[in-house]
């Protein structure tokens, strides 16, 4: 199971930081992805880490503002989103899957983030 939490609602401009907590397994034996889904628009994905070899890869659209990172101690991934805007509101997923690839093998549930203008 993944377990995603830490949306809110943040202004403009502000920072939040999203946690996956995974129970069962671990990122030696999955990658995770972080996605997004805001109304009316199809789902995105934003980032992905591979705790394994460090490998890590984010889309375009925040690229430069979100950090992805693990803590395999607290068997949890990270997403840190800095200089957040209107754009970014949406509710957030995280994925496991084999080495960031489109298939995705367990979802968790969504975590609302919301950016007020």
């Amino acid at each position: 199971q993944l377990q995603a939490s830490g949306g809110g609602l943040v202004q403009s401009g502000g920072s939040l930081r999203l946690s996956c907590v995974l129970t069962g397994f671990t990122t030696d034996d999955y990658s995770i992805a972080w996605f997004r889904q805001a109304p009316g628009k199809e789902r995105e994905k934003i980032s992905c880490i591979n705790e394994i070899d460090g490998y890590t890869t984010y889309s375009d659209s925040v690229k430069g503002r979100f950090t992805i990172s693990g803590d395999k101690s607290k068997k949890a991934v990270y997403l840190q989103m800095n200089d957040l805007n209107h754009g970014d509101t949406a509710i957030y997923y995280c994925a496991a899957n084999n080495y960031c690839s489109d298939r995705q093998e367990w979802w968790g549930q969504g975590t609302q983030v919301t950016v007020s203008s």
